[in-house]
């Protein structure tokens, strides 16, 4: 055994330097330039741009689908600002217009008919559209790559155990649970979990940090109803999606010694602006219709448990006065964000105090094997499955709740799934990597900016509720919310997306990137991560021309090849 594996490392240090002077010859149907792990929107823009650069490329993508949240039911983008989405980013949000451009595309509804809102609204003579149908974004995905050479290669999941081989400090080869080795000069982890990542030995964190740990005020415990941020403006921390007032948190109401209701957590939201390993929580963009020949009608789980829904029917019970006045902003009756998508479907997303969102019901999913991940997110659909008929049907549910609710139902023709429900679970925040350089609030309120920019975020810092709590009225609340603008759109910066030298040499990293848990907040927008797949292609493109690991690039050559390939950064 011993002999082998020393002949095995010797391949792969003789295969590696046989990569790198381009003196491989003999044809490898896994082997190419680069090896993109992930096909989210991300791996697609970084596989686009591989390949229009001449080098070969294979796109792995460990489910049947490309595009993970874009044509997984995020069709409401956002964005912060639209004049910084630049280079494939912006080509495909133009391409989605040319798509829609196309009468044979309108379906379910006359063209004229449609309406966007909000501040994705498209105006009439923009050059791109920025509400769309993952149907519509899956096929302009897949015209996107067409023609160009790239592998795509589905169903594959890297080996969480021994999927990296690594010589002299550089990944040789991925290896996956199958058994089947991909071979390349560089390497991009486009995933949302950041699985090559981890298994090439990065350094990475999950959760949220302590406030002291980069001089920020907005990570950590998030449970005052209103915070400052640095630049001494008000933070709203908690403010929405919460629960009314009086809403008892035990299975007996007034009685502390009947336990706490379902999703509850035991003891109060923990010390304000300490750190913890709680991670956002996640939900499924629902993609509703309420056309009657392509609705699902929703229904109620197998294993519908009544209790689980036991603090939404509180929360309306609570009501002082009409229900229509429970809220002061959004639907005043349904706890959801439902944006018109083109063909009469919806962009459905989380809001009020019980809702979408599965809360803190995701803590284990970053480090979660495979296996649990399924279960963590078919908990998760049949919570959002149950949590929907229950608004449509359930008799404790207000009637006019029930008459909005029902007429809406999953679509026919969007999934593959037959109950029309998606996949791709919205994986807001997983883990995150600890380069050289760490984006913090301070780089999104523009205290600190950076020189070596490879794209621009823009979006507000943003975080979902991370905890659901018992609050010292004895009540119960949510906690992790925080809502806090940017003063303006700021770069990202290159270093944050490549690990530390020391730690690999041909490894990038797009998604999961090198950011603080509330500077992810604002970074993690599906325009942003195309861009930052754009950019990670280049970086290893230059590598490889320039024989140099992926943190040695001159940056004023590599921004200059930004700007040629349409990226803004400025």
């Amino acid at each position: 055994m011993k002999l082998v594996r020393i002949f095995k490392l010797k391949f792969s240090l003789l295969f590696t330097i046989a990569l790198m002077c381009n003196c491989v010859t003999v044809e490898d149907k896994n082997t190419a330039d680069v090896i993109v792990y992930g096909g989210t929107s991300a791996g697609i823009a970084a596989a686009i741009q591989t390949a229009r650069l001449g080098k070969s490329v294979i796109l792995i993508e460990p489910t049947n689908r490309l595009g993970g949240l874009t044509t997984g039911g995020l069709g409401q983008t956002d964005i912060g600002n639209k004049q910084v989405i630049g280079g494939i980013s912006r080509e495909f949000y133009s391409n989605i217009k040319e798509h829609y451009q196309d009468d044979a595309n309108w379906v379910w509804q006359n063209r004229s008919e449609y309406r966007d809102g909000g501040q994705t609204r498209s105006t009439e003579h923009e050059d791109a559209m920025w509400t769309f149908e993952p149907s519509a974004a899956l096929k302009v995905f897949h015209g996107m790559i067409k023609g160009l050479d790239i592998k795509v290669v589905y169903q594959q999941r890297i080996n969480r155990e021994t999927g990296v081989e690594k010589v002299n400090n550089a990944i040789t080869s991925i290896i996956m649970e199958s058994g089947e080795a991909y071979h390349g000069k560089m390497f991009i982890d486009a995933s949302y979990e950041g699985d090559l990542m981890a298994v090439a030995g990065i350094s990475y964190t999950v959760g949220r940090e302590s406030n002291t740990e980069y001089g920020e005020s907005l990570n950590g415990v998030q449970a005052q109803k209103y915070g400052k941020t640095l630049l001494g403006t008000i933070s709203h921390n908690s403010v929405h999606h919460d629960f009314i007032d009086g809403v008892d948190p035990y299975i007996v109401k007034d009685d502390p010694s009947s336990g706490l209701l379902a999703f509850i957590s035991d003891g109060g939201p923990g010390i304000e602006g300490r750190g913890d390993k709680g991670i956002q929580a996640y939900c499924f963009r629902m993609t509703l219709t309420d056309h009657p020949e392509n609705r699902i009608e929703f229904a109620k789980p197998d294993d519908y448990n009544e209790s689980d829904y036991e603090l939404l029917f509180r929360n309306y019970e609570a009501a002082s006065g009409p229900i229509e006045e429970m809220y002061a902003y959004g639907d005043p009756l349904v706890p959801w964000i439902n944006s018109s998508m083109p063909n009469r479907k919806t962009d459905t997303n989380n809001q009020k105090g019980f809702s979408t969102d599965f809360i803190g019901q995701n803590w284990d999913y970053p480090e979660a094997s495979y296996e649990e991940r399924e279960r963590i997110v078919d908990r998760h659909r049949k919570y959002q499955q149950g949590l929907m008929w229950t608004l449509a049907y359930h008799p404790r549910i207000p009637e006019k709740v029930r008459e909005k609710v029902s007429k809406w139902g999953t679509c026919k023709d969007e999934y593959e799934r037959e109950d029309g429900w998606q996949q791709q679970l919205y994986i807001r925040e997983a883990r995150r990597m600890i380069s050289e350089y760490v984006m913090t609030q301070k780089n999104c309120e523009g205290i600190n900016t950076v020189d070596d920019a490879i794209g621009m975020a823009a979006y507000g810092m943003d975080s979902h509720h991370i905890k659901r709590y018992v609050n010292r009225n004895g009540y119960v609340a949510n906690e992790g919310n925080v809502e806090a603008g940017v003063k303006a759109p700021f770069p990202i910066s290159y270093r944050s997306i490549v690990p530390k030298k020391e730690e690999c040499s041909n490894l990038v990293v797009p998604v999961c990137l090198s950011a603080s848990h509330i500077a992810f907040g604002s970074i993690r927008m599906e325009p942003v991560f195309m861009t930052l797949g754009q950019s990670s292609a280049i970086i290893a493109n230059l590598s490889i021309d320039q024989g140099k690991a992926v943190q040695e690039l001159d940056y004023n050559r590599l921004k200059n090849e930004l700007i040629n390939q349409g990226q803004i950064l400025e």
